[in-house]
């Protein structure tokens, strides 16, 4: 072995020093966080023009196709975490514009207390500078937009902006009527958009259509004199027309031909003016086509869905966890996650057979309204993309869902059957199409209503009936209408998918209305029914199923696991399963169901037999105990025949002398050999061996006392101390040393002998 010298030591020595003290400066000091420079084209609608107090602004559509005179919102984003002095520069450029335009760039009338539209964005980003871009001409403006931060680097971002006149649907439909491309216009002629100002003009979808009505009933309106772009408004005053005084049958059929084509919700409402868009046929304006805006962004549709208290559905929406879908399970490499975590992932998969190959979208966007509600196509209900059926991912085809089965498309286990997944999870094979994790992932909800996919370990775990009696299933309570006077009105049911809400006094309120009218009078969900968990206390629904969840959440390992077989549950409560391939598959089992119960998230609202049924069968192959009352049931069967023996329940006396069926099992006693009765307590003699459990094989006399049980439950880092008194209004006295809190229950028994009463606190 070469010896290093002393110089060679000491180099070495300076040397892990240095890296020791540059480990300790990269711990202290964490890596700045990344800019994620964005633009984004901020829709302004009527509901923002009366909560931000804007009045006299132009609705902004918050697409990249606007019309000739309308505006545009540009805003430049950064990460929220970067503090506004580290931010050095954020400026906007009119980079380029049509020959003809003066169209300059100018402040933004959007205050400091104007949020940026999308709702994740409120949690994720901030606005580092906004301007507004007045389109005069039609053509293409490109907007430029550089950022600069201290210490989270610069970006350049560019944003094009077409402009241009409105053509109406006879001229889209040139093209898109299947003879060149896809045919979407036939499908949304068939749509209540494409008759949604006939219908009311001429007085059949409502008895008090207005003028008031007519800018969200038709393509391009905007008063604006700015605002000159082919729109309702310009064509109107171009032939005179003036919006009748009576609603009648003849109305639509009385207006200009020029009229009619720019009426109704068209095209252009949800994509922009198509002038531009249109004039690549005649190859004059190739660069950059399409030219027209295509998004699954909300604000299309919240240039009319949103303005209070009539229309709510954005609202509704901004409120849901729909709005706030994560952006993690997104980009190009999440293409299994979008189906369910992005809008246009989730159109994608819809759209496509199950087994046909198509180009993922994995653009993150939040699951809006165009992620459910197909724009072109009435064929389903509420224009869904998806019709009454759906087969879960276990295998179960559901016929009974009604509109609800567009919701199961995402609310069920991801990963297939129960049993194949613990099989393959052992071994390490797929267990899903993104990889090989365990369980049910979120949201369970579908599996649950059904009743399917847990582990039954053979028995026939019962099912409620929610599934069959409730039409449409979840839409029916989770969309449920709820009145403009309510409290809970844009917080629950409609859009929002909400059944609870917090109220002005931060209290939670289930919304309840809808459950009334099967369940009769309540005033939450937690309905007090049967006690499930066996405990001896008759609690709410979801209070016995939380018990329940704890119960086997102390069966299942800890890290403590050993994967010899002779791992005894370390009986703390868990909120998670952290499993792990080498667990006997009995723990895999009871982590599926206390997982599948658990994320689910309704704690036993969807389907209490089946949550309950799930978790007490898990409960029982690691107990023993079917029935979860203490006594295995072993025990039970061997002395009373069956579990529903009366006289197999834990507080029964069969023998007739008062000692309980549980302390008789605890002691090792038989439960029909009754003993001595004395005056302070009860005797057993082994002399014959069928009174007392005697492994030695010697006589052996046992004496019962009567005592009492204090039974409560414990928080960890907190001490309690038993007292008692024999008599009211005497002086309580420690009984006992303090008992430390586990955050387990804690039973306590302590001697009643020649004690005639009691009390206990």
């Amino acid at each position: 072995m070469k010896k290093q010298t002393p110089f060679r030591i000491a180099q070495a020595c300076l040397a892990a020093i240095g890296l020791l003290a540059a480990l300790a400066a990269n711990a202290a000091t964490p890596a700045p966080v990344a800019l994620s420079g964005e633009v984004a084209l901020r829709p302004l609608t009527p509901q923002d023009i009366k909560d931000y107090g804007l009045t006299g602004a132009q609705i902004a559509n918050g697409l990249s196709a606007v019309g000739v005179g309308q505006p545009v919102h540009v805003e430049a984003l950064l990460d929220y975490r970067i503090a506004p002095v580290g931010i050095t520069n954020v400026s906007f450029t009119l980079t380029s514009k049509p020959v003809a335009s003066a169209a300059t760039l100018k402040a933004s009338p959007l205050g400091t207390n104007v949020p940026t539209y999308r709702m994740v964005d409120r949690t994720s980003r901030q606005v580092g500078g906004r301007t507004l871009l007045i389109p005069d001409v039609v053509g293409q403006y490109v907007v430029t937009i550089s950022i600069g931060t201290i210490t989270n680097g610069t970006t350049n971002i560019t944003q094009n902006i077409t402009a241009g006149n409105y053509m109406g649907a006879s001229i889209c439909q040139m093209c898109h009527n299947g003879a060149m491309v896809a045919d979407t216009h036939g499908p949304w002629s068939r749509t209540l958009h494409a008759k949604a100002f006939t219908d009311g003009i001429n007085g059949v979808s409502s008895d008090h259509f207005s003028k008031n009505c007519v800018s969200c009933h038709v393509v391009g309106y905007d008063t604006n004199s700015l605002a000159s772009n082919g729109g309702f408004d310009d064509v109107a005053k171009l032939y005179n027309w003036t919006f009748p005084t009576t609603m009648a049958a003849t109305n639509w059929a009385a207006m200009p031909a020029a009229l009619q084509n720019v009426a109704n919700v068209q095209c252009e409402n949800c994509h922009g003016p198509g002038s531009e868009h249109v004039s690549v046929a005649f190859n004059t304006n190739a660069v950059n086509w399409p030219r027209i805006g295509v998004t699954f962004a909300p604000g299309a549709c919240s240039q009319c869905h949103d303005s209070l208290t009539h229309h709510p559905k954005t609202a509704e929406w901004k409120n849901s966890r729909h709005a706030i879908a994560t952006r993690s399970p997104s980009g190009p490499t999440r293409q299994h996650c979008v189906r369910c975590h992005t809008a246009g992932g989730f159109a994608g998969f819809i759209s496509n057979p199950p087994g046909v190959a198509y180009q993922t979208n994995t653009v993150y966007e939040a699951i809006t309204c165009a992620a459910c509600h197909d724009p072109h196509d009435a064929s389903n209900g509420h224009q869904l993309r998806a019709a009454a059926s759906y087969t879960l991912p276990e295998g179960t085809t559901v016929t009974n869902a009604g509109l609800g089965a567009l919701c199961m498309q995402c609310h069920h286990s991801r990963n297939g059957d129960a049993v194949t997944n613990i099989t393959n999870y052992k071994i390490g094979k797929p267990t899903w199409a993104g990889g090989s994790s365990f369980g049910v992932h979120d949201s369970t909800a579908g599996d649950m209503v059904e009743g399917v996919n847990g582990i039954t370990y053979g028995k026939f775990i019962p099912s409620g009936g929610h599934s069959s009696a409730i039409s449409n299933v979840c839409v029916t309570c989770h969309m449920q209408p709820v009145a403009a006077t309510d409290p809970g009105f844009g917080k629950v049911g409609g859009h929002t998918f909400a059944m609870s809400y917090t109220d002005a006094n931060s209290n939670t309120v289930d919304q309840v209305a809808v459950c009334i009218q099967c369940h009769g009078q309540m005033e939450d969900f937690n309905l007090v029914r049967k006690d499930y968990d066996g405990d001896g206390v008759i609690n709410g629904i979801q209070t016995e199923v939380q018990n329940l969840l704890n119960k086997l959440s102390t069966l299942l390992p800890g890290s403590a696991y050993r994967a010899d077989g002779n791992y005894v549950g370390d009986g703390l409560v868990k909120t998670s399963a952290s499993t792990k391939t080498n667990w006997q598959t009995k723990f895999l089992n009871a982590a599926w169901n206390f997982q599948f119960v658990s994320v689910e998230g309704s704690k036993g609202i969807h389907n209490a037999p089946y949550a309950v049924g799930l978790l007490k069968a898990s409960i029982a192959d690691l107990t023993g105990d079917s029935n979860n009352d203490g006594l295995p049931d072993a025990w039970q069967i061997a002395n009373f025949g069956s579990l529903t023996n009366a006289n197999a329940a834990p507080g029964a006396t069969p023998a007739g002398d008062s000692v309980p069926n549980w302390l008789k099992y605890t002691l090792g006693l038989n439960p029909l050999v009754a003993g001595v009765t004395v005056p302070d307590g009860v005797i057993w003699g082994g002399a014959n061996g069928t009174s007392i459990v005697n492994p030695a094989g010697t006589n052996t006399t046992l004496k019962v006392y009567t005592a009492a049980e204090v039974a409560f439950d414990t928080v960890v880092g907190k001490s309690y101390q038993i007292q008692g008194i024999s008599a009211v209004g005497g002086t309580w006295q420690p009984i006992g040393s303090p008992i430390p809190g586990t955050g387990n229950p804690v039973s306590y028994v302590t001697p009643m002998r020649a004690k005639t009463a009691q009390f206990y606190r």
